[in-house]
């Protein structure tokens, strides 16, 4: 059985070798009051289409992906999860503070 993942071992004779791979583990989900959501307008993509962006979210990428669609069905519009960063298209930042207060997530408004 091969495993690619492995990374500089070809072989070991200790039992007790543990193999290092390319898996990345993701953090646990934390609690919404843990959470440290940082939410600002960026006009600098798409041409200067207006895209709300949400950062500080620390967990796994399930649980990211299922926040922002929630957002995205709150807000009636688009948007997408990039590099632990959610993009929700048009500027929504004040319903999208506070759809998340509601939900009891801390919000901070800017970079």
């Amino acid at each position: 059985m091969k495993n690619k993942n492995r990374i500089g071992v070809v072989f070991s004779t200790n039992p007790d070798f543990a193999y290092e791979t390319n898996e990345i583990q993701e953090p646990e989900t934390l609690e919404p009051k843990a959470q440290k959501l940082k939410i600002w307008l960026d006009t600098q993509t798409k041409k200067g289409k207006k895209i709300t962006m949400i950062t500080g979210f620390v967990g796994k990428n399930e649980d990211l992906e299922t926040l922002c669609k929630s957002l995205k069905n709150h807000c009636g519009t688009g948007g997408s999860t990039k590099d632990g960063e959610m993009l929700i298209q048009g500027d929504f930042c004040q319903k999208i503070i506070q759809y998340l207060q509601e939900k009891e997530y801390q919000t901070k408004n800017g970079k």
